[in-house]
């Protein structure tokens, strides 16, 4: 089914609101990109807590257990 005049106005419109924002959508991709790598570098730079190594020994389970 064809869509009708009404929905072919309101598709126009929200692909119009999408072209202008478009640009302002891009630059908050790249900035979150940019700030995942940053706070990627930290994590690894970071030392092991020793709060991991002992969820790291809970998990452990040995055989036939």
């Amino acid at each position: 089914m064809p869509p009708t005049p009404t929905q072919l106005v309101w598709r126009g419109r929200n692909e119009a609101v999408l072209r202008i924002a478009a640009p302002a959508l891009d630059l908050v991709l790249a900035a979150g990109d940019r700030l995942s790598r940053v706070v990627e570098r930290d994590e690894l730079d970071a030392p092991a807590s020793r709060a991991s190594f002992e969820q790291a020994e809970q998990r452990a389970v040995g055989p036939g257990q």
